[in-house]
């Protein structure tokens, strides 16, 4: 598995996986009516982030990441960033692949720590997984999402030091 910057020739392999997490509304605060245009805005970040994928050998886009400032300003020496992986490729550890990598190019962009501002409290995989990268758990919001089977489920904020 390479993982390597993402170029705009990526984002056909992109797409396809994002708009699966988007559709089971499970994972990301976004909504069934995200855009095409929209989601690419936002996950193909111009510099200072970055954006990554995860390619099989076959040349198949396995997985994807972006990292970009958490806030502007005097908030700008804080990461944040997003995941996502393909349904066909879970469970073989590109998820964690791709967060070590984004961690590592966070740290060498002279970010000091990296934040999540909403991971969803019952999705267990990323919990345990940023929990293993040294991530903790600053704060719960309370049914800050509406997850589709579970109803509103809180949303956790986690932080680690680079």
């Amino acid at each position: 598995m390479e993982i390597r910057t993402a170029t705009d020739a990526d984002w056909p392999g992109i797409w396809p996986i994002l708009r699966w997490v988007i559709s089971t509304g499970e994972h990301f605060t976004w909504g069934p009516d995200t855009t095409e245009e929209w989601a690419r805005g936002k996950w193909m970040t111009a510099p200072p982030g970055r954006t990554l994928v995860a390619v099989d050998p076959d040349g198949t886009i396995a997985g994807t990441a972006y990292t970009t400032p958490n806030q502007p300003g005097h908030g700008a020496h804080v990461a944040n960033a997003g995941f996502a992986v393909s349904p066909e490729h879970g469970g073989r550890g590109i998820g964690r692949a791709l967060g070590e990598r984004a961690l590592a190019d966070a740290a060498a962009d002279g970010y000091r720590a990296m934040q999540f501002n909403a991971v969803v409290s019952t999705n267990a995989p990323a919990v345990k997984l940023w929990t293993a990268l040294g991530f903790d758990i600053l704060a719960t919001v309370p049914e800050a999402f509406r997850h589709p089977t579970q109803g509103y489920v809180g949303l956790h904020i986690m932080h680690r030091t680079l």
